[in-house]
C-alpha cells in the first residue's frame, strides 16, 4: 500500500510540475517564432534584450541599419529571467554585439543593487564565454517618474554597473541617466508615458543619440 500511495504521489508531482512554466515562456516562444523566420546566420547581428523599454523600442533596425537587428526584449523581466533565457534571447542569435537593459524591475522589485549587480555579473561571464569577442553595452538604470522615489538605489546600481565595466574592452557601461535628467536635478516628465514609467519617442531619441555612439 506505501509503495502504491508513493507511486500515486510520485505520477501526480510530476504531473504538476510539467504543467507549470516560467511565466515569461509564453512571451518567449513568441519571440523565437518571430525571428527565426527572418534571422540569417551570415548577418552580423545586435541583440537588444531585457525588460519592456527595450521591448517597446520601436524602428531598432531602421535606427542601426548596419547590422541586423534583434529585439528580445520581455516586459516585466528582471536580470535572474534574462539568465533563465539567455539561451533563447541571446545565443541563439551568434550576436556580435548585446544590449542589455536590466535593473529597473529589479529595484522596483526590492533587489538589492549588490545582488543585482552580482546577477549582472554571472549573466556577462556567460555571454563572454559563449560568444568569443562580443561587445557587450550594459544601459544604465533609467530615472523615470514612476519610480523617483527609488533614485537613490537606482543611482546605487548604475555606479555599480559602471564599476563593472572598468578595465574591460568587451563591456560597456551606457549613461543615458543624465540626458534624462532636467538642471535641476530632476527627472524630465516630457518624455515618458502617462504611466511615467515607459518612454515617449523622444526619450528613445534620447537613448539612440547616446547608443550610437558605442554602436558606431
Amino acid at each position: 500500500m506505501r509503495k502504491l500511495l508513493s507511486l500515486l504521489f510520485t505520477i501526480a508531482f510530476l504531473a504538476t510540475s510539467a504543467q507549470q512554466q516560467h511565466p515569461f515562456q509564453e512571451e518567449v516562444n513568441t519571440i523565437i517564432k518571430r525571428y527565426d523566420t527572418i534571422w540569417t546566420p551570415r548577418d552580423s547581428t545586435i541583440v537588444f534584450t531585457g525588460s519592456s523599454s527595450i521591448r517597446m523600442w520601436q524602428g531598432l533596425q531602421d535606427l542601426f541599419p548596419r547590422y541586423q537587428v534583434i529585439n528580445s526584449g520581455f516586459g516585466g523581466s528582471m536580470t535572474a529571467d534574462l539568465r533563465h533565457f539567455s539561451e533563447d534571447l541571446i545565443f541563439r542569435y551568434d550576436p556580435d554585439k548585446v544590449i542589455i537593459y536590466e535593473g529597473d524591475n529589479d529595484l522596483n522589485d526590492n533587489l538589492r543593487p549588490a545582488d543585482i549587480r552580482r546577477q549582472m555579473k554571472q549573466l556577462v561571464h556567460e555571454i563572454k564565454i559563449r560568444q568569443e569577442g562580443v561587445q557587450i553595452l550594459l544601459i544604465a538604470a533609467k530615472p523615470s517618474p514612476s519610480r523617483w522615489h527609488l533614485k537613490g538605489r537606482f543611482k546605487r546600481l548604475n555606479r555599480k554597473l559602471k564599476r563593472l565595466c572598468q578595465g574591460d574592452e568587451q563591456l560597456t557601461f551606457v549613461n543615458i541617466w543624465d540626458p534624462m535628467i532636467r538642471e535641476d536635478r530632476q527627472v524630465r516628465t516630457d518624455i515618458f508615458l502617462e504611466d511615467g514609467l515607459h518612454m515617449t519617442e523622444e526619450g528613445y531619441r534620447i537613448w539612440h543619440h547616446v547608443l550610437k555612439n558605442h554602436i558606431n
